[in-house]
């Protein structure tokens, strides 16, 4: 297994082991271990490499973020990924980088200014900019340091920022593209507005709840001629243009065409017949504003209707009149206490609950709002997108979340792209003095002279983002790394955001790669959440944050807990005590090494032919082979939880279990064949570290550097399995070993022995395949040789081997007797319930077959519960 070109300088011996402290503390190793990779260049991509390229895009956290746990989840199986590549003798560039974050960004720097009593209005536009960029060279990106806590091998020297020049020229690029192929325009459309914010939002960062409002119904028109309408958005009314209803509605057929009066406005409305009205909700006429609601604006667009905005972009009214200032919701109870007022309430206000949509960054309710604003004619590219899953070019995993994909893509509407904010990517649009319209592109020249200005308005963050897997590589440019690193391998991020941005990047790399799509395989992960699978809320109190338990457990402990949770595309629930048991793990894979290296385990010379070996050697050659082809196949299958959950078993329990035990007394006996063992046990330490490295970097890095005497695992050879290593024969025969050991064990704690405590005993090993391990068994089992007076009290036969076992003077057969009486009369009573169940023909005929399945399963359970306590009581010696 070990590559014979690449022989270690010295081997672990005694005193490497010397080297190791007695405990392994994260603390004092992580920092300086992982500044030293970064100083020897091992994550920095050669786009001149003759290596096959392996390239991720780090999903760009937000310049004002800090790692959370999504972060660290995300970024363990990305890092685990790239670090297999590039022991895989690829050339591997996982580019790292972060967005600008346009409205989080302004908000935190606007909150800043606030202290001091100002406002962005108060700076200037420039000045404005100017202090974001100060904020964001001053205290934003400490992610950045966090990454490197956790490990993320990125190559720091490619770092890029979706504000940088190259990426601002790229995003002026191909939005002079799309504008060119006339698939960016400017129109008047409803867009979802966040009065809080003061901008336009796309549909996919508004997060909906069911909300309780109250349903008023009114009358509009006369008690003769009047038809009542049902809304909880009474204060929009005032922006009504019509009234509309189902053309097939005979309540309603004869005044279609007619006019209504509107109440407390003086207009008079028309009523319209439109298929969009659902006949069966409230009365069937439903009010018509058109510059509030994008049913009622797709309604106006077909009748021809006027829009009316009522709402400033605070929310509050602006209509002449008596309600011309007040906030959105003080209005609504105004307005419905004068319509009440003037007898128009039908009927009183009732309690109604309705999915609202709120802002993803403030919670504050969205205000929908008819704006002129810039869009994506998103309709060919998201065909475009949706085709490249469709005909196999991109692989979707796991493939069940195609359908989301599709449903998405499928359906989508044209993309507002433009904010009204200050910090972001500028709409490279002037306008002239007479009307002229100019898209600049990066190498056009921007229009001068009086009356040109540039549009106000700066770019959706995810318009930037949706570049990233391309214009990081340096795109429009033909770079060398664009030519070698695009398109990338393999995205990995979280189902949450497959709209947000995975479609993004999507529709930009096909159009503007020449239908190259931006990634071969789209790695869908899902939510961290906490160990009874709640969301994680600084408002639900169960937040946590990462670096609290690297602090404590270490940077390994809490990769690995994130790793053997991660199923694809499924939630993670995760605790503290499951971080707990990484750290037992790490620390387990210390003490076993440090152990192997102070019993002269070994890398010296090529490993023994197989007959020169124990069959206790031979084994675990074969089950490390095995181990590494399994893993080998759960990583290409992305299946995180599989492969670490592999690792630890194979790890724990053959290696630092089973096998050092095994080893002991064959280390102990010495001459060649404690040799041979010592060689077996530094080649399986070796690749086990090797195979461990990628999840763990570096408690692996730091013993197989010890265990070795190279540079480093991180360049190290990932392992090839070896089919002449496996050992059918050498399998079996550890097997049988392993299930005579386990029943003694079992045997041992059912009598209430002391793990520890020697039990003298008698084996028949004749005719088994055991006669050869004896001395491991009694070592692994805590049996001590027969001596005088050994009287048998308790015999087990197992896998065809006897043994005897002297339990007198071990245990308190008189306490041990009743214990045992007391579980077989309670297993007793279990099994004649069970039977009395399923004799009852009343209840057979009544019960689902899970219920009766049940009774069967504890009948069976019952059973074998007696024939144990049987078998127990009858080993033990009489009182």
């Amino acid at each position: 297994m070990t590559d014979t070109n690449q022989r270690p300088d010295n081997s672990g011996d005694h005193s490497a082991a010397e080297t190791l402290p007695t405990q392994y503390t994260p603390a004092e190793v992580e920092g300086p271990l992982y500044e030293r990779w970064v100083e020897r260049g091992y994550f920095e991509a050669d786009a001149k490499s003759d290596k096959p390229p392996y390239t991720i895009v780090i999903p760009p956290p937000n310049v004002t973020g800090s790692l959370h746990l999504g972060h660290a989840f995300e970024h363990t199986i990305i890092d685990s990924l790239t670090r297999r590549k590039r022991m895989q003798g690829y050339e591997v560039l996982w580019q790292p980088g972060m967005d600008h974050a346009g409205i989080a960004t302004q908000n935190v720097v606007e909150r800043e200014l606030a202290k001091e009593g100002k406002s962005r209005h108060d700076l200037g536009r420039e000045a404005f900019v100017e202090k974001v960029w100060q904020w964001k060279a001053e205290s934003g990106g400490q992610i950045s340091g966090q990454m490197r806590r956790l490990g993320d091998g990125v190559d720091w020297s490619r770092e890029r920022f979706t504000m940088d020049e190259g990426l601002s020229q790229a995003v002026q690029t191909i939005f002079k593209k799309l504008y060119d192929d006339e698939l960016i325009y400017r129109a008047e459309r409803i867009i979802n507005w966040c009065p809080r914010c003061l901008t336009a939002i796309s549909d996919i960062e508004v997060e909906y709840q069911d909300d309780d409002g109250e349903l008023v119904s009114i009358r509009y028109g006369s008690e003769a001629d009047g038809v009542v309408v049902a809304t909880t958005r009474a204060e929009t009314m005032l922006g009504d243009t019509a009234v509309a209803v189902h053309p097939d509605d005979e309540r309603y057929r004869h005044l279609v065409g007619t006019e209504i009066e509107l109440p407390l406005t003086g207009r008079r409305i028309p009523i319209v017949a439109d298929a969009h009205v659902d006949p069966e909700f409230g009365t069937g006429a439903v009010k018509v504003t058109p510059a509030h609601d994008p049913n009622d604006f797709e309604i106006g667009r077909r009748h021809d209707l006027p829009s009316i905005t009522v709402l400033d972009e605070h929310g509050v009214i602006t209509v002449h009149g008596p309600f011309l200032g007040l906030d959105r919701f003080e209005a609504r109870s105004t307005i419905v206490g004068a319509l009440r007022a003037e007898g128009r309430i039908v009927a009183e206000k009732r309690p109604y609950t309705h999915s609202v949509g709120h802002c993803s960054r403030c919670k504050t309710t969205i205000e929908p709002r008819l704006s002129l604003q810039w869009w994506v004619k998103v309709g060919p590219l998201a065909q475009a997108a949706g085709d490249a899953v469709r005909d196999g070019r991109v692989q979707i995993h796991p493939k069940e979340m195609e359908s989301r994909y599709f449903g998405w893509v499928d359906n989508l509407h044209d993309w507002c792209i433009s904010r009204q904010l200050w910090w972001g990517h500028r709409i490279p649009v002037w306008y002239g003095p007479n009307g002229e319209v100019v898209c600049v592109g990066p190498d056009d020249e921007i229009p001068t002279g009086e009356g040109w200005t540039q549009d106000t308005d700066v770019l959706d963050t995810w318009f930037s983002s949706g570049l990233w897997p391309f214009s990081t590589l340096g795109w429009p440019e033909q770079t060398p790394s664009l030519e070698k690193f695009f398109p990338t391998s393999v995205l990995v991020t979280g189902y949450d955001i497959l709209f947000f941005w995975v479609a993004r990047m999507m529709m930009f790399g096909l159009y503007a790669m020449d239908g190259t799509p931006p990634f071969h395989t789209i790695a869908l992960h899902g939510m961290v959440r906490d160990q009874f699978g709640k969301k994680m809320s600084k408002s639900f109190g169960n937040a946590v944050n990462p670096l609290d338990w690297m602090d404590a457990y270490g940077s390994d402990a809490v990769r690995f807990t994130l790793a053997r949770g991660a199923n694809p595309g499924t939630d993670v629930p995760i605790g503290e005590d499951w971080v707990q048991g990484s750290r037992n793990f790490c620390n387990k894979v210390w003490n076993a090494t440090r152990f192997a290296l102070m019993n002269g385990a070994t890398l010296d010379g090529p490993l023994p032919a197989a007959e020169e070996l124990t069959a206790a050697d031979r084994w675990i050659l074969s089950r490390l082979n095995a181990t590494v082809a399994e893993v080998d196949a759960l990583y290409d299958d992305y299946q995180f939880a599989k492969l670490s959950d592999a690792l630890f078993h194979f790890a724990w329990d053959e290696v630092f279990d089973w096998y050092v035990e095994l080893s002991k007394a064959t280390l102990i006996a010495g001459g060649p064949q404690a040799e041979a063992t010592r060689r077996v046990l530094g080649e399986v330490l070796e690749v086990t570290l090797r195979l461990l490295h990628p999840v763990i970097p570096f408690v692996t890095d730091t013993l197989w550097t010890t265990l070795t005497g190279r540079e480093s695992v991180v360049v190290a050879d990932w392992p090839v399995a070896d089919a002449a290593r496996r050992d059918v024969a050498a399998e079996r025969e550890i097997e049988t070993l392993q299930q005579v050991v386990t029943e003694i064990r079992r045997f041992r704690a059912d009598q209430g022995l002391n793990p520890g405590q020697k039990v003298p005993a008698q084996l028949d090993l004749t005719g088994t395949a055991l006669t050869a391990h004896e001395a491991a068994l009694r070592s692994v089992a805590k049996l001590q040789p027969a001596g005088d007076g050994f009287h048998a009290t308790a015999t087990l036969p197992v896998a065809g081997a006897i043994v005897a076992l002297d339990l007198s003077g071990t245990i308190d057969v008189v306490a041990e007797r009743k214990r045992l009486a007391k579980d077989l009369a309670t297993a007793e009573k279990e099994l004649a319930q069970a039977r009395a169940k399923l004799a009852n023909d009343a209840f057979l005929a009544k019960a689902a077959p899970a219920a009766v399945e049940k009774i069967h399963a504890r009948q069976a359970k019952a059973e074998s519960d007696i024939t144990r306590l049987t078998a127990q009581l009858a080993a033990l010696p009489e009182a």
